[in-house]
């Protein structure tokens, strides 16, 4: 009883936008469980979905923000539950949809890798410095390197490939052998998408 009992404070304790928040870490999971789908049996339709599904993400992590400061409900929590959502759906998804899409290499397995931990770097960093950040506002004044959700784009790039029938072995670029491994040169963009999320001398004004 005890422990039923946390459970519904939990949940009373949750606001408005904290459900959003937690309907963008689903679509996030789902993203990812197409991912796999379509590895297990390769269907354009599952690949077309994951990145649909990242979409809805994106939609869901812009409303929430938007709801927490109409309903002025912005709380420590919040920003935690916003943090591990995003490293789901823009760290966590793209990266599997980029190996679903075929970048399976040792190289394009450093890539991925590489881009989620920059993920997890840069949301870590940003809520430990995000008080600094806001001057005083309600919310921060700049970014500090890239948001984690511009990784939308690397989803649209591998929608588009598969819109045009060039996954698996047609990926764009082509494979390049380095050293002991090979290397898809699209697997690039997640580092560069990275390295951009981990930059302290890129700054973007938050609108």
């Amino acid at each position: 009883m005890k422990s039923r009992g946390r459970h519904l404070s939990l949940i009373r304790s949750l606001h408005a936008a904290d459900f959003l928040t937690l309907m963008n870490a689903a679509s996030g999971t789902a993203a990812v469980f197409c991912a796999m789908s379509y590895v297990g049996s390769p269907s354009r339709f599952m690949f077309l979905l994951a990145a649909m599904m990242s979409v809805a993400a994106l939609v869901f992590d812009v409303l929430d923000g938007r709801v927490a400061r109409w309903r002025h409900e912005q709380s420590l929590l919040g920003r935690e539950l916003d943090s591990l959502a995003d490293i789901i759906s823009f760290g966590v998804a793209p990266a599997a949809l980029g190996f679903a899409a075929g970048m399976r290499s040792g190289w394009d397995w450093v890539a991925l890798i590489y881009f989620v931990c920059c993920g997890v770097s840069r949301l870590a960093r940003y809520n430990v410095t995000a008080e600094a950040l806001s001057e005083g506002r309600e919310k921060v004044a700049y970014f500090e390197g890239t948001p984690i959700p511009t990784s939308i784009v690397l989803s649209g790039v591998l929608a588009f490939a598969a819109w045009r029938f060039r996954l698996g072995e047609d990926l764009y670029w082509g494979l390049w052998q380095l050293g002991p491994w090979d290397l898809h040169p699209l697997a690039l963009l997640f580092a560069l998408s990275g390295t951009l999320m981990v930059s302290k001398t890129l700054r973007i004004p938050k609108i």
